[in-house]
């Protein structure tokens, strides 16, 4: 991406130095050094209990450190100064449900000095015509439409976006891409956490894969995806997700309605066994190394649903 926006200098606007987070005795982050750069859209990807949640919580200030060093804009993350610099879609934000959506963005914007036009931030967030509807009214898609517009009322630097396209359609979520590759041209930057992964794939410029509280894999898409030569079969098969997890070979197996895909470095081998074993089996296609493999063998998930946490 060609970004335009010049923001400062070239300092990280987020960062976590040595960042550790303990619960009593569990470890949640042990140690990461994590950056968000000027201009650049990175996705924070990894399975449940990763880590994820924390390092945001951390970098917007909701969290202190057990150890290491946490900084937005180079300040203090709970400082006035950087905050009003950020706009934040969390999925544990509590909206009250009897303020109008044009009320809810009102009021958002007028705790920020320059914040964008009201008109401008429904239609980015695809709220035209909802303006005057009660929060408590609305569809679940349509109430991630209004935390997004919460979350561009300050015409934020940073966007901090938790699973943004959860329970919307595809023709929504396209809308929400375009909206981020937007803000991105402009030279703002995006931290993103998506259990989509061609959502991460298509937007983001760079790929931070954390599993156990530790950065296991970085860099562009393409980076991440080369690091995998694996390959993913795709079939209708009697076999149960254990057998064709445990056949030789095999890294994981997950029900895709109808089909089951099965994860492999050795594609042929397994294809026999899937043959020897299943007569029957129809429908078999053996595709590439995506993203989904690659976090799969980068991080041990055993499926990706657990992207989700």
């Amino acid at each position: 991406m060609t970004h335009q926006r010049q923001i400062d200098d070239d300092r990280p606007l987020a960062e976590l130095r040595g960042a550790v987070k303990k619960y009593g005795a569990v470890t949640a982050l042990a140690g990461i050094d994590f950056a968000v750069q000027p201009g650049e859209v990175v996705a924070l990807l990894g399975p449940n209990g990763a880590g994820k949640t924390t390092a945001v919580q951390l970098l917007l200030g909701l969290l202190r450190p057990s150890g290491g060093e946490v900084r937005l804009f180079g300040q203090d993350p709970r400082s006035t100064a950087a905050r009003v610099r950020v706009g934040a879609m969390l999925q544990v934000s509590k909206v009250p449900e009897t303020l109008k959506v044009s009320e809810h963005v009102n009021l958002i914007s007028s705790y920020y000095p320059n914040p964008l036009p009201a008109g401008e931030v429904m239609a980015a967030a695809g709220l035209l015509g909802l303006e005057n509807r009660l929060f408590g009214k609305l569809s679940g898609g349509q109430r991630q439409r209004v935390l997004f517009a919460l979350a561009l009322c300050g015409d934020p630097d940073l966007l901090f976006l938790d699973e943004p396209t959860v329970g919307l359609d595809v023709e929504a979520r396209r809308a929400f891409w375009s909206v981020i590759e937007g803000k991105a041209a402009e030279g703002r930057s995006v931290l993103l956490t998506t259990h989509y992964l061609e959502e991460a794939d298509a937007l983001a410029d760079r790929i931070v894969l954390i599993s156990r509280g530790r950065i296991v894999a970085e860099g562009t898409p393409a980076e991440i995806k080369a690091r995998v030569a694996g390959r993913k079969i795709r079939c209708r098969t009697a076999l149960t997700l254990a057998e064709a997890s445990a056949l030789p070979g095999v890294r994981a197996a997950r029900q895709e309605g109808e089909l089951t895909e099965v994860f492999t470095n050795d594609a042929d081998r397994a294809v026999r066994e899937l043959l020897q074993r299943d007569p029957n089996l129809s429908g078999l296609e053996v595709e590439g190394a995506d993203l989904e493999e690659a976090f799969l063998a980068l991080t041990g998930a055993d499926s990706k649903e657990e992207v989700a946490a």
